[in-house]
């Protein structure tokens, strides 16, 4: 442990004190939103990204162990263990550097080397590298090593050369010092093929290069896609020569005359065979996994602002996803997000039944007071909003926002909707699911896969199972900061509270049904399968508004709740380090039980802008360069934001168009869903209806 610990301080910004006290909570099975919010004390104040952070490093680190152990324990049953040997291992800090110090060791099975080693050769390889003979007498000594498969003296010279190729490739400084090459001064190049497409998805890189250590992941990770279509073909490049040249002069001072040119042959095999293309795929994996970081980081902060979204609360509201043929499916959710009824629509091409209609949408929203409509951003999406623009210029005041359907319909067509509509149609389910984007984004878009939200970048080109793990993680993070209502919560939502899962979450929801709504968080240990340890993780992030005690619409766990009390005979809270000592609790969690006590209920995305409705239409033949429009961010990629301004396709702000200073990337000034009062147009392709747009000016 306290080599574990001595290496994960070096590794991270925590003290040993610290990383000591984080593992034996981890070792106990506290979740990491527990541990966060309520063991600071113990942790410092480390937050929930950070723990994160240090768990993955602390899974890396003990990798790195467990392989250390696996190969000390190979190399001493063979007698190869060396004191040198092991120190060197024991000291590798990377999982890189322990594999380049292991490579000679590993047993191999027909390689040139092998082949040759099994014939005999191995010798005449030691005599060849000591470089110490002159050419004749080194055929002579090769003559000596002609026998079985070993044919003539030719084929006792290459054997060697094989040999010594390997052993050059598998040196671990030679390895360090091409990789460092290839990352530092390295080239990626990529060219097109006979199957590329000239206008296709690809025509920027039909020939491009670009440096190894600054290539942005969208464009690796574009290159690559690029590559497993068979539109293009991708190599790393550097001046082959100059290493060469710089190999001989090191490796060779003088070697005219000598068997150094055999020697040197021998290396050049070795480096363009054998060392070069493992670096090369070594780098690739190295470039693959830096841009899957980015680009799944990207699509979860892009996933946390759309969670984040605040929910409209307090009005009944009709969801519209939009069709042409089938009609545009209507449904009405009221101000829990319940679901009251729905209806179909011909309002757009080819039916164009406008009157109809609107008689339709004005008995329902006589029927049951609707005050706001979420339209999909999908199919027909355009036509539907001038549809509902038309209606209230004709007096049915009928405010409408555009959200996106994106996995809607995966979510109608899913087991969890099924269950909660199992009586209505896969359409209708559709229209729910966007109402409920607008009624509560959270609770409605945790029923959806996150890879099916549309706010990705390369969501299906990078490890998926590292894009599960963290967009899981993401999504856990977020429903514990806002806190769950026990009481309403979907069984999805549930599941993602610390310490409960999926079944737990179904057997809380069957509880519910069976008995009643919970007023104490102490009920929950009468579900099943809801134990001591379940209930400690979770009750801090469960919310119970309307229960026997005002805690529990709070964020203050159920140990504080004596400390909680014992607060109301202080008149003056702000002397923290003294009230903290005589209610024997840590500065950092009373902190947090005040700043509970003064918002109970309080849910942080109260605090966001909210999403705007409007009444009008934005047309593309209206607008010209100069126009002022406003709009909604929908989703954001490393080179650009795409927004919403009302037209069919989303107008898009390039990074060079977002800030009169540079930014790294467009998070730096924009969020998914934030509204934008002010963006200028400054493009407009007709025939493309593509609109570019600004907000670098205004």
């Amino acid at each position: 442990m306290q080599n574990l610990t001595a290496l994960l301080a070096q590794k991270t910004t925590l003290d040993e004190k610290q990383i000591i006290n984080i593992l034996a909570l981890l070792d106990k099975g506290d979740t990491i939103p527990f541990i966060a919010r309520y063991r600071k004390e113990l942790t410092g104040g480390v937050d929930d990204a950070q723990l994160r952070e240090f768990n993955d490093i602390y899974v890396s680190a003990q990798r790195l162990f467990d392989r250390k152990e696996e190969i000390l324990h190979i190399l001493k049953e063979r007698g190869q263990l060396e004191s040198q040997l092991q120190v060197m291992i024991k000291s590798a800090q990377t999982m890189t550097a322990l594999e380049d110090i292991y490579r000679p060791y590993k047993e191999k099975k027909n390689t040139r080397a092998s082949i040759a080693i099994n014939q005999g050769l191995e010798s005449l390889a030691n005599i060849l590298q000591s470089a110490k003979l002159s050419k004749e007498s080194f055929m002579i000594e090769a003559k000596k090593f002609i026998r079985g498969e070993v044919k003539d003296v030719e084929h006792a010279l290459k054997g060697a050369q094989d040999i010594i190729a390997e052993r050059y490739a598998e040196q671990p400084k030679e390895r360090e010092i091409l990789r460092e090459m290839i990352q530092r001064h390295g080239m990626i190049e990529a060219k097109a093929t006979k199957n590329f497409k000239r206008n296709g998805g690809f025509k920027n890189y039909q020939s491009h290069s670009e440096k190894v250590a600054s290539i942005p992941s969208h464009r690796y990770l574009a290159m690559k896609r690029g590559e497993k279509e068979k539109e293009l073909s991708v190599k790393l490049t550097i001046d082959t020569e100059r290493y060469l040249e710089t190999l001989k002069q090191y490796k060779l001072k003088v070697w005219m005359g000598t068997t150094k040119i055999y020697l040197f042959e021998a290396y050049k095999d070795g480096f363009k065979r054998l060392l070069y293309p493992s670096i090369e795929r070594e780098v690739f994996a190295l470039l693959k996994e830096r841009s899957d970081k980015v680009a799944i980081g990207v699509f979860g902060k892009n996933m946390t602002q759309l969670f984040m979204t605040p929910p409209v609360v307090g009005k009944v509201l009709l969801g519209a996803d939009p069709a042409y043929r089938t009609g545009c499916k209507l449904a009405v959710v009221d101000e829990n997000g319940m679901y009251l009824d729905h209806a179909v629509i011909y309002p757009v091409p080819p039916h164009e039944a406008y009157e109809k209609s609107k008689d339709v949408v004005a008995k329902l929203v006589e029927e049951y007071g609707i005050k706001g409509v979420a339209i999909g951003n999908g199919t027909a999406s355009n036509e539907t909003q001038a549809f509902f623009a038309r209606l209230n210029s004709d007096g049915i005041v009928l405010p409408y926002t555009v959200v996106s359907e994106a996995g809607a319909s995966v979510y109608s067509a899913s087991s969890i909707a099924s269950q909660e509509y199992p009586n209505l149609d896969v359409t209708i389910r559709g229209a729910i699911s966007i109402a409920g984007r607008l009624r509560d984004p959270m609770a409605t878009l945790v029923k959806i896969d996150p890879k099916s939200l549309g706010i990705g970048q390369y969501q299906h080109d990078v490890d998926q199972k590292l894009l599960e793990r963290k967009l899981q993680e993401g999504v856990e993070s977020l429903v514990n900061a806002v806190g769950v209502d026990v009481n309403s919560a979907s069984a999805s939502l549930l599941s993602y509270v610390a310490g409960i899962g999926t079944k737990i979450a179904e057997n809380i929801v069957k509880y519910r049904e069976e008995y009643g709504t919970f007023d104490t968080k102490k009920t929950l240990l009468k579900v099943k399968g809801l134990g001591a340890k379940a209930y400690e993780q979770a009750a801090g992030f469960i919310r119970i508004r309307e229960g026997k005690s005002i805690f529990d619409n709070t964020g203050i766990h159920p140990e504080s709740y004596t400390v909680a009390k014992a607060l109301q005979k202080y008149d003056d809270l702000h002397d923290i380090q003294r009230i903290a000592g005589e209610l024997n609790v840590g500065e950092l969690t009373l902190k947090d039980i005040i700043k509970e006590l003064a918002k109970p209920g309080f849910d942080p995305r109260e605090a966001l802008p909210s999403i705007p409705f409007k009444k009008g239409l934005t047309e593309i033949e209206n607008l010209k360069e100069g126009s002022i429009v406003s709009g909604v961010v929908r989703n954001i990629a490393d080179f650009g934001a795409f927004v919403d301004i009302g037209l069919k396709n989303d107008g898009m702000i390039h990074i060079s168009q977002m800030s009169q200073k540079r930014i790294s990337h467009p998070l730096e000034v924009l969020n998914v869903n934030q509204y934008l009062p002010r963006i200028e147009v400054i493009a407009i392709d007709m025939e493309k209806a593509k609109v570019g747009l600004s907000i670098k000016a205004l």
